[in-house]
């Protein structure tokens, strides 16, 4: 399973659990549920920084490629 995919299985967990919580009015279940979904913003913004970072990587060897071809 992907780390998107375990992202987003943890939001619907928290969401069905703080649902959960709200309805029996069990505080400790809405507070857990809170807490997936918290963990899952996190493990989502891991995924976006590493896209970026895969992305900005491709591009300065891009770079370096083409200035390396210019100086040949």
């Amino acid at each position: 399973m992907s780390n998107k995919s375990r992202a987003t299985a943890k939001d619907a967990e928290g969401k069905l659990e703080s649902a959960y919580g709200e309805m029996t009015g069990d505080m400790g279940h809405q507070i857990r549920g809170k807490a997936k979904q918290v963990q899952s913003s996190a493990m989502g913004a891991t995924e976006e920084l590493k896209e970026g970072a895969k992305a900005v990587k491709k591009k300065l060897s891009d770079t370096a490629d083409h200035v390396s071809d210019k100086l040949s």
